[in-house]
């Protein structure tokens, strides 16, 4: 039986890379600045990432799994004990399998050539070319996966990415181009048709964006949809459904419930004529504890929210 050598190991490696876009564990720290060692221990103590292995034991990491690792990121970010990510990425990732009939892997090659696209624009603080690659993505997917797996992934890429000179205008370039275009899709969505739908975000628990492509997935034909400014005080949003007569108001968060959101959700909806929903990651995560309440989980996938939300607001799904 021949004997693998260190250099043995290192060209099987390098084949690796060059075959099948498989990047090292000191490459997967450098992009998604997460240390080797907790890399290890997502892997061996949560079974939260599985890279493959060569013959000589080195790791090595497909852009799937490199994508996992930024939403375990994104997930501690928001509030979320490490332990209880892997429950949440079990409920979301079969939706993003059966949704490609094609390999995942080619999928996510596809919309990182976007992603590449975008940032050359961002870095050049191009309008004008960010606009023409905008409008290509949106002609060639749906809006789900347009936001979802394309421009909102980026957009927290760099939002993560502030420390060398420049990044933080990149990301407010970005950010500012994204916030006018979706503030104008749901503008143009509702037309005049009233506001049957109002969107507010729980204080301090996302950005203006965020709420945004929120309101757009909730956005269509049959409804028009009022975005809240972020900031807007929970107490206060009674008066303002008193006046304006919505058939919902939805609450948007992407943050880890606390412990008194359950009892804070159902004494508004007490004081509310319309129906009360929760949108967003908090939606998932409260799901359980709002279980056999008046307030509505409309859940975080951008394909789904709005279907959810018709159906309670027919009668259709029990809160």
């Amino acid at each position: 039986m021949p004997v693998m050598t260190d250099a043995h190991a290192d060209s099987q490696t390098s084949a690796a890379l060059e075959c099948e876009d498989l990047f090292p564990i000191r490459e997967v720290a450098k992009v998604t600045g997460v240390n080797p060692v907790t890399l290890r221990a997502w892997e061996r103590r949560y079974g939260l990432i599985q890279p493959v292995r060569t013959d000589s034991g080195h790791r090595l990491y497909s852009m799937t799994e490199i994508e996992r690792v930024r939403s375990i990121v994104d997930w501690i970010d928001r509030g979320v004990a490490v332990s209880k990510i892997g429950k949440i990425l079990a409920k979301t990732e079969p939706l993003k399998v059966l949704a490609h009939i094609i390999p995942d892997e080619l999928v996510q090659a596809d919309y990182l050539q976007w992603q590449v696209q975008l940032q050359q624009a961002i870095s050049s603080f191009d309008d004008q070319l960010l606009d023409q690659v905008y409008g290509q993505i949106f002609s060639s997917y749906a809006l789900p996966v347009v936001f979802q797996d394309i421009l909102m992934p980026l957009w927290l890429q760099l939002l993560q990415r502030q420390d060398a000179f420049g990044q933080t205008s990149e990301w407010l370039f970005f950010d500012g181009f994204l916030r006018a275009r979706v503030l104008h899709r749901i503008i143009t969505l509702r037309g005049s048709q009233p506001r049957r739908v109002i969107v507010s975000a729980l204080a301090g628990q996302c950005r203006e964006l965020e709420l945004l492509v929120a309101a757009l997935f909730l956005s269509g034909n049959d409804s028009g949809v009022r975005v809240l400014t972020t900031g807007q005080p929970l107490d206060e949003l009674t008066l303002i459904c008193e006046k304006t007569k919505p058939d919902a108001l939805v609450l948007f968060s992407n943050h880890a419930p606390s412990a008194d959101l359950p009892r804070r959700l159902n004494r508004l909806a007490l004081s509310l004529d319309c129906q009360l929903m929760l949108a967003g990651d908090a939606s998932d995560l409260a799901q359980e504890s709002l279980a056999g309440t008046s307030v509505a989980c409309l859940g975080n996938e951008g394909a789904n929210m709005r279907q959810r939300m018709t159906q309670f607001l027919a009668g259709k799904l029990d809160t």
